[in-house]
C-alpha cells in the first residue's frame, strides 16, 4: 500500500496488486449466479460471514445472516422471477484480505441480453452492489450494498 502525506495535496493509492483476489470476486460472483440460477437461498447466501451487513436498495439495514437470509429465502421462493447475470465490474484489493467489488445484477430479456433500466418501481430492476469481500480461511461476505441501475444513471452493460 502506497502512503503519502495529504499535507502537500497527494492522496493515497489504496490498492494492492493481487491476482487471486480477481479470481475470489469471480468465485463470489460465480456462487451469487449459482444461487439465483438454483432459486437456492442457502446457496446464494453460503459466501455471507455471520455478521453481514447489507444494505438494500431501498436504505433499508440488514445486520446480521440470521435477518438476512430469511429475506432471500423469499425472494427465492417466488415462482418465475427474472432470470439475472451477474457480472463483476471492478475489483479494488485493500489488503491482501479485504477486497471492495462492484457486481452487477443484470435483469436479462428472452434474447439474454440485459434488459435496458427502467425507472418503475414495480418491474424487475437490474442492480449494481458493493461487497466488501474478507478473507478468514476463505473468502466471506462482510457487507454489501445494492443501487437500483436506473435510466440515464445506469453503467452500460458488459457485452
Amino acid at each position: 500500500m502506497e502512503h503519502r502525506s495529504n499535507d502537500e495535496g497527494h492522496r493515497p493509492t489504496l490498492a494492492v496488486l493481487n491476482s487471486n483476489t480477481e479470481t475470489a470476486v469471480n468465485e463470489f460472483a460465480s456462487g451469487l449466479q449459482a444461487g439465483h440460477d438454483r432459486r437456492d437461498a442457502d446457496l446464494l447466501n453460503r459466501q455471507f460471514a455471520s455478521d453481514v451487513v447489507w444494505g438494500s436498495p431501498y436504505g433499508a439495514l440488514v445486520e446480521g445472516y440470521e435477518q438476512l437470509h430469511p429475506i432471500h429465502v423469499h425472494f427465492q421462493s417466488q415462482k418465475g422471477g427474472p432470470r439475472v447475470r451477474y457480472e463483476v465490474c471492478q475489483t479494488l484489493a485493500i489488503s491482501d484480505d479485504v477486497v471492495i467489488a462492484h457486481i452487477a445484477r443484470l435483469i436479462l430479456g428472452p434474447d439474454d441480453q440485459p434488459l435496458s433500466p427502467k425507472g418503475a418501481d414495480d418491474q424487475p430492476f437490474s442492480e449494481l452492489a458493493m461487497y466488501v469481500l474478507v478473507r478468514d480461511g476463505r473468502w466471506w461476505l462482510a457487507a454489501g450494498q445494492n443501487t437500483p441501475m436506473r435510466p440515464k444513471g445506469a453503467l452500460p452493460a458488459k457485452t
